[in-house]
């Protein structure tokens, strides 16, 4: 008879490793709830200002709650993990981190900006622009195959931080389990976050998180896979969409360009900084491949929901 389980709030660790030891052993068909910390394990707040990612400390970046060991997962057998329910904690960020993001050079300077997400509805991002809280869990994976101390970052074919917004309530992921047991962790909380997280933050925040883990025998999948349950972005999509592209035989190059474009759009249409434009793409404009056949010539799409604008 399947079981639900309650993760110790407690226990993180911060770094992929088959020396972890499982915090939980579980059962297939067995439901685990977790209550994740956000990605700066509490170095920021609700009152935080942009003085505080100077004094951010690295190594205690993106805590996972886990191991969870599954019994009778071997390599070779695929981990189904089902989205049973996501709630925000209250509160979140969002920033600009000098160095990172897609466009690292234009926007050089340190930028934090925090939320009330008591509403549970809305990111208010401004009196007249409002995101739909739309939660999932940035990082969601098994152990990669022999790993020792693997940084949080990048993602792999076992998942990790693959920041994919379409993983939320009532999607399942599958995972090629790479590892005796599965072992798998989660953390990294957004309320929000456009395909790309283009300024390398989502709306960052802690979350409660109830998952569903049935083990798939036999059946091997080389990286991880996803179904939803309904639409893409259900949400935002009855008040249609503004685009800007980027257009060359680099796609990442396209890729800047077209959200270069996105971030004058909203600065000059929405009477916006472009520094707030740029957060803004962050959480709602959806980076897509438009075009990919054409003689090396791409074309990358960022795609703004009008729905955020409504009043």
């Amino acid at each position: 008879m399947s079981k639900t389980h309650y993760f110790p709030n407690d226990i993180v660790h911060f770094a992929w490793s088959v020396n972890n030891e499982p915090v939980l052993t579980i059962q297939s068909g067995d439901t685990v709830v977790f209550e994740t910390r956000e990605v700066t394990d509490g170095q920021f707040n609700i009152d935080s200002t942009t003085e505080a990612i100077a004094g951010l400390d690295w190594n205690r970046v993106y805590p996972l709650a886990g191991p969870v060991y599954i019994e009778g997962a071997e390599p070779g057998d695929t981990l189904a993990v089902e989205i049973l329910d996501l709630k925000t904690k209250g509160w979140g960020w969002t920033a600009v981190l000098p160095g990172l993001g897609l466009l690292a050079k234009e926007f050089p300077e340190a930028y934090l900006r925090t939320f009330d997400l008591s509403d549970g509805e809305y990111i208010h991002f401004r009196d007249d622009i409002k995101v739909p809280i739309e939660p999932f869990l940035g990082t969601m994976g098994v152990c990669p195959k022999d790993a020792d101390n693997v940084p949080i970052m990048p993602p792999g074919t076992f998942g990790g931080n693959m920041d994919t917004k379409q993983l939320m309530i009532g999607t399942t992921l599958y995972l090629p389990v790479q590892e005796v047991g599965a072992l798998f962790s989660c953390g990294d909380g957004h309320a929000a976050q456009g395909d790309g997280e283009v300024c390398v933050s989502a709306l960052e925040c802690p979350m409660t998180s109830k998952l569903k883990f049935t083990l798939i025998k036999g059946k091997s999948i080389s990286a991880p896979q996803f179904q939803t349950k309904g639409a893409l972005t259900p949400k935002v999509n009855h008040a249609g969409f503004y685009g800007t592209t980027g257009v060359g035989a680099d796609l990442f190059k396209a890729s800047q360009d077209a959200l270069r474009g996105m971030v004058d759009h909203i600065a000059e249409t929405y009477n916006m900084p472009k520094v707030d434009a740029y957060l803004l793409s962050s959480l709602c404009v959806d980076l897509k491949i438009s075009e990919i056949v054409d003689a090396g010539h791409y074309v990358v799409s960022a795609v703004l929901p009008l729905a955020v604008f409504e009043q």
